[in-house]
């Protein structure tokens, strides 16, 4: 997988978590972005690729829907 070109923002404080355990799972962000959507969130490559990089918030939806696809609780994202 490709490494981060840019460091970590602080917009929010799940993004490198999520991150982690998404490819912990081995899965593509791409593959990700398809699941989460298929939970019924709107969410483009851009905005999940910012959301990741702690460049923008993450939306109490796309918790709920990201923690289920990766069968964590929560609050292990944080």
């Amino acid at each position: 997988m490709k490494p981060r070109r840019k460091g970590y923002g602080d917009a929010n404080l799940v993004g490198a978590n999520i991150e982690r355990l998404r490819k912990e799972r081995g899965i593509s962000q791409k593959d990700f972005i398809a699941r989460v959507q298929a939970f019924g969130v709107d969410i483009n490559p851009t905005s999940y690729s910012k959301l990741e990089g702690q460049l923008r918030l993450a939306t109490d939806k796309e918790l709920f829907a990201i923690a289920k696809i990766l069968q964590v609780p929560v609050d292990a994202l944080f």
